[in-house]
Parts: structure tokens; sequence; C-alpha cells
């Protein structure tokens, strides 16, 4: 609606929402900063995924569709226990949902709606961690921060099951929960030198490990990716001088 300078996303901007900005003379300005790995989590006490605590991307699917909605653990394997799925995620307003939704789920199928949605992803992490039943998933940073408390399942995309980290998630390994990261800002706010600043300073420090690695728990951009937004930026900053 152009109130903001920036935007931040967990996935591209849809077509909708680019005509959205334009309706609102918004400019929005993709810049990638950094990878993640939408992580899947259960309860420690989840031992019937196997020694390799592993689930393929068919499975996930099934547990979270609302066409299939299974209602017990034994409606996805019979080998599971026969024990009512509690399911913790993100609302329908993030970008973690949609990105889930779409490469899991899948586009033409709904993602089903009895489940504890909350936009505070160390609410997933608590409803996980008190229930041997329960599974849920959110950004791999968060489960970086507790992987005490909860246990991160592989996904098995078709060759063998592959655990979300920041090594897997840049070599592209972990599929299809490898996502980009993004933030949007306004090109006609980049006409303004603090704001145009502000986004340098931030791609300038998107291949910064301490920072984007070790700190917040993020795949840092590459040099060659870095390169390519700041070029992108200064293109933008260029056009909104003019």
């Amino acid at each position: 609606t152009g109130d903001t300078d920036f935007n931040n996303a967990s996935r591209p901007i849809t077509e909708q929402e680019q005509e959205q900005c334009s309706g609102n003379d918004v400019t929005p300005v993709e810049l990638k900063v950094a990878t993640d790995a939408v992580t899947v989590v259960v309860n420690n006490d989840a031992d019937w995924f196997g020694e390799d605590d592993c689930i393929t991307v068919e499975q996930l699917g099934e547990i979270w569709s609302a066409e299939s909605k299974p209602t017990t653990w034994s409606d996805v394997n019979a080998d599971w226990p026969d024990e009512e799925i509690q399911l913790y995620g993100p609302t329908d307003a993030s970008g973690t949902f949609d990105y889930f939704k779409e490469t899991v789920i899948g586009e033409d199928v709904d993602h089903r709606t009895d489940y504890q949605s909350t936009e505070q992803d160390n609410q997933i992490i608590n409803g996980v961690a008190n229930s041997e039943y329960a599974i849920g998933y959110l950004g791999f940073a968060y489960y970086s921060e507790n992987t005490d408390r909860v246990t991160a399942l592989g996904i098995d995309n078709g060759d063998g099951c592959v655990k979300p980290s920041l090594d897997t998630a840049s070599s592209g390994e972990y599929q299809p929960l490898s996502r980009p990261l993004f933030t949007y800002p306004a090109q006609s706010a980049l006409a303004e030198d603090h704001i145009a600043e502000f986004a340098r300073f931030w791609l300038e420090h998107s291949t910064d490990e301490e920072i984007v690695a070790n700190e917040v728990g993020y795949v840092p951009n590459t040099d060659e990716e870095k390169q390519e937004n700041l070029d992108k930026l200064e293109s933008a900053i260029e056009a909104a001088s003019e």
C-alpha cells in the first residue's frame, strides 16, 4: 500500500501483489539476502521415523493436505502409532506457509486448517516439545535455537534422506524445502540517501558468515549473489533519483 520503505519476505512476491503495488504507485525491488531451510520438527520421543528420523515428501504432503486429512499417524503409515496427529504451524499470512503449501502439498490442493496456527515460532516449538504425537514446521533459524527441545526430520525427496542444515540448504541437497529469503525496498524510497545506504549495508553484509549463519541461522549469499543484487540495487537507486 506504500506505507513502508522495505518489506521482508520468505517467498517471492506474487503476481497479485505486484499488481497491488502498481495500483499504489509502488515499484518493489527484489533483493535476495539469504537462504533458509524450512524445517519439519517432531517431539524428541517420536521414535517411529526410524534411525534416520526421516519422512518422505509424499507423507508430509498427506499429513498437511486438506484432501487426505489423516487423523492418526497410522493413517499415513500402518507401522506408525494409532495416535492422533497434533499439528503446529504458521498462519496463512506467513511466507513459510505459502512456500510449504506450494512445494509440499501442491498449488492445487488446500492446506488443512484444523491445526494450531501461530505467528510465533516459539509456540510451534513449545507445542511440539510438549506433545509426543505432534509435528510442526518453521524456519531453520528457530529450530537451530532449540535443537535440544525438538527433533528435526530429514526429508526424502526421492534420493534418500537429507537433514536440514546450513550446508545442505546451501548445496541444494535439501529439497524441496530450501528457499530464498528477500527484502523488497520500494524503488521510490531509495531516492533517500539513508534508505539507499541501509540497503547497501544489508547486501554488503549478506555474505558475512558470522552474522548471517552464526548469529541468525541462515545461509549467507555467495559473493556472486551479493554482487548481482548490489548491481540490481544500484540500478534501482539510479532510477529513483531520476
